[in-house]
């Protein structure tokens, strides 16, 4: 009767590595978990189901209601958390302004912008003063300041290096809403949280204070993009020179709250995820030299000709190699999950009754030995490389988005995966070109999954120029 929950009880706070145990040890890689008072959950980590889950039968595996439940005072009816109709429209809508061409040269400007101007001269004081930097910190704000910039056309102004410990109230406001829907979700009843949201009580009461300062930052925003454009239009003034995303859907005519939450959704996206990527393969490549020696030299190679170093990044292999190979082994999105509206059937044979979440888990699937190999549990990016020709890489393996889920796939694929590959690779490479960075603590980070995955107590380490 009690299931499970005793065992989950015991493995609360190593419930990553407890899946991926049961995982490895099931033929199928697919584990059924009941525990009392809480939904049947399916985990799966075999390609085969994710692909039937992810595409094959996609429209009965929504995220369904007890997941737009627990966001749903976040992200209200953004694209991350509707399903059906309202879905399939914001899709449509979002992917056509992700696909414009001039996003992405906006996108490039800022992200430009961003690095020259704030993140290189923040790590050059931090190598000349000698002090530690937390780079955790320091990435989570650089992308809130790009994400901002990009979403919203506002400049946020996190990253400063002379006030990185001081309180930044916005950024606040979205990691106590982000981890309290996180704790919502992992709560073992749902009534719990949503008795003390009746009440108005603790962390409840603390989600609401965070969300209203969210909606007055993001509204307000908003409210005065539509006043310019209304003035502009009365006087004839048909220039429209702002090309962030918010700009360009309030000048379609969308509507004030369907603008706020899609904004809402696109920086929770976009601010913690490539931070997160991009912060453990830092640390991944301080205990392998040998291969930040290797992203070096493709760095040297690279460096002559006349196109742009957006163009050049494409040229850039063995730093795409190494930015898979860390989110294989620490996926910024460790799990996620689906809620089956009819009985069905995965490909391995597992019977799913109407109700089940039905999870697929991206960090187990990266320590599964039938997928790759003995050496799995090793930060190995030469796994990625098909191809070299005179000691330079020329192609890279694709092993396809069921067996390497990090960025979603079918339908919901994330629309701005290659705006991800584009940041992560153009901040790296700025960073490795200038300056050599070393853990303060030699010791293993704790991965700690919440709605994005992050390093426990962040990341401290030395800067120090090349």
């Amino acid at each position: 009767m009690i299931g499970c929950l005793i065992s989950f009880y015991k493995n609360r706070r190593r419930l990553l590595d407890w899946y991926t145990d049961m995982l490895s040890a099931s033929p199928s890689q697919t584990i059924l978990i009941s525990r009392l008072g809480a939904r049947r959950t399916i985990v799966t980590a075999n390609p085969r189901n994710v692909e039937y889950i992810l595409k094959t039968n996609f429209t009965n595996f929504p995220k369904g209601k007890p997941f737009t439940d627990i966001l749903g005072d976040f992200l209200g009816n953004g694209i991350f958390n509707v399903d059906g109709d309202m879905w399939y429209h914001q899709r449509k809508l979002v992917m056509h302004q992700f696909n414009a061409t001039s996003l992405r040269a906006y996108v490039e400007k800022v992200l430009k912008d961003e690095v020259e101007k704030k993140l290189l001269p923040t790590m050059e004081s931090a190598a000349v003063e000698g002090r530690p930097v937390d780079l955790q910190e320091l990435l989570r704000r650089f992308a809130f300041d790009l994400v901002c910039r990009v979403s919203l056309g506002y400049n946020s102004c996190c990253l400063e290096y002379d006030c990185l410990d001081a309180r930044q109230p916005i950024l606040e406001a979205f990691d106590t809403a982000s981890d309290i829907c996180a704790r919502r979700g992992a709560a073992p009843l749902a009534a719990v949280w949503k008795i003390k949201r009746f009440m108005d009580y603790g962390s409840e009461k603390r989600l609401r204070e965070a969300i209203g300062k969210i909606h007055l930052f993001v509204d307000g925003i908003v409210r005065e993009k539509k006043r310019k454009i209304m003035s502009c239009c009365e006087k004839g003034e048909e220039r429209w020179d702002e090309m962030d995303l918010a700009s360009k859907m309030v000048r379609d005519g969308m509507d004030d709250e369907f603008v706020r939450d899609t904004m809402i959704s696109l920086i929770m996206a976009g601010r913690d995820t490539t931070s997160a990527a991009m912060t453990w393969l830092f640390y991944l490549l301080s205990c392998h030299p040998h291969v930040g020696n290797e992203m070096a030299r493709e760095l040297t190679a690279i460096q002559c000709g006349d196109t742009s170093i957006f163009e050049r990044l494409k040229e850039l292999r063995w730093l795409k190699a190494c930015i898979c190979e860390s989110m294989r082994l620490f996926p910024p999105v460790a799990w996620d999950s689906k809620h089956a509206t009819a009985n069905d059937e995965l490909p391995d044979g597992t019977k799913v009754r109407a109700g089940d979440r039905v999870t697929y888990f991206p960090y187990g699937m990266g320590r599964m030995k039938s997928l790759w190999g003995e050496d799995r549990f090793e930060f190995k990016p030469e796994r990625w490389v098909s191809e070299v020709e005179r000691g330079k890489v020329k192609a890279l393996k694709n092993y396809g988005p069921y067996k390497f889920s990090v960025f979603q796939a079918g339908p919901r694929a994330c629309p701005g995966k290659e705006m991800a590959f584009v940041q992560m690779k153009y901040v790296v490479a700025s960073i490795m070109e200038r300056f050599m960075i070393r853990p303060v603590i030699p010791d293993q980070p704790v991965f700690v999954p919440l709605l994005t995955a992050h390093m426990a107590r962040g990341f401290k380490v030395l800067v120090s120029r090349r």
